[in-house]
């Protein structure tokens, strides 16, 4: 679809019939990950739970809204997976920062024979530091260096 085609691509679809029949099958022939795809199909999916909604809709919007029902499941599925993927992401990262905390506070005790109350503060600020940086730290630096470096 070239510029001049997005440019009248909406007074198409709102047209009848193929003329809307052709718009539509452009939009959904472009790739996935195509932004104007994206943001057409959302249109069309609103323009869909509008004439659901619209009760003195003609025979065509009614055949319109059954045309853009599956496009309707495909954009309700697509939200789906990015809301499951963003969730497996944010649990990944969590575990990946669980598990970070554990080795710290492992670290520590072990080093300084118990995880106290101000070590137990360090813990967030030594977090913020990627694992090749805080683990040499906190095998090298005595408690003090540490507490002195990273008290919050």
């Amino acid at each position: 679809m070239g510029i001049v085609s997005q440019e009248v691509l909406w007074l198409r679809i709102l047209g009848k019939g193929n003329v809307q029949k052709r718009e539509i099958e452009e939009i959904e022939a472009l790739p996935v990950s195509h932004p104007f795809r994206t943001n057409a199909l959302k249109m069309l999916s609103m323009l869909r739970a509008n004439l659901l909604v619209n009760p003195n809709k003609d025979p065509e919007d009614q055949e319109l809204a059954m045309r853009l029902s599956p496009i309707y499941d495909q954009q309700l599925e697509q939200a789906r997976q990015e809301g499951r993927q963003e969730a497996q992401q944010q649990g990944l990262q969590q575990g990946l920062q669980q598990g970070q905390r554990g080795v710290i506070e492992n670290l520590l005790a072990l080093r300084f024979g118990s995880l106290d109350e101000e070590l137990a503060a360090i813990i967030s600020p030594l977090l913020a530091l990627p694992p090749e940086e805080f683990a040499p730290l906190l095998l090298q630096l005595s408690r003090e260096e540490l507490l002195s470096r990273f008290a919050e």
